[in-house]
């Protein structure tokens, strides 16, 4: 029974850890691609300034054309113990215009 509760315990914090890391890489992204105008490392350090509120780490970002592609992990906190980083990725960039 304790092993039961210990599993669902940890599987609510991954998943929980998961979500954060999703919408944390999608804020950055968007707030990257806001300055992205500014340069790449304008847009990379916005992206970092916003995980870095949100408690996360930036792992790897990148603009490709005007897109702002970024990695980032959150920890999975079970209690005391730190069990692994939970990542997502994201991207953004200006949306494609017809006609």
């Amino acid at each position: 029974m304790i092993a039961f509760a210990a599993g669902g315990a940890y599987l609510g914090a991954a998943v929980t850890a998961r979500h954060r890391a999703q919408a944390t890489a999608d804020l950055a992204a968007v707030g990257a691609a806001g300055a992205v105008v500014s340069g790449p490392a304008a847009a990379c350090a916005e992206a970092d300034r916003i995980a870095v509120r949100m408690r996360a780490v930036l792992g790897d970002c990148r603009i490709v054309g005007l897109d702002v592609v970024l990695d980032v992990s959150v920890p999975v906190r079970l209690g005391r113990w730190g069990i692994g980083p939970a990542r997502a990725t994201a991207r953004a960039g200006p949306v494609d215009a017809v006609g």
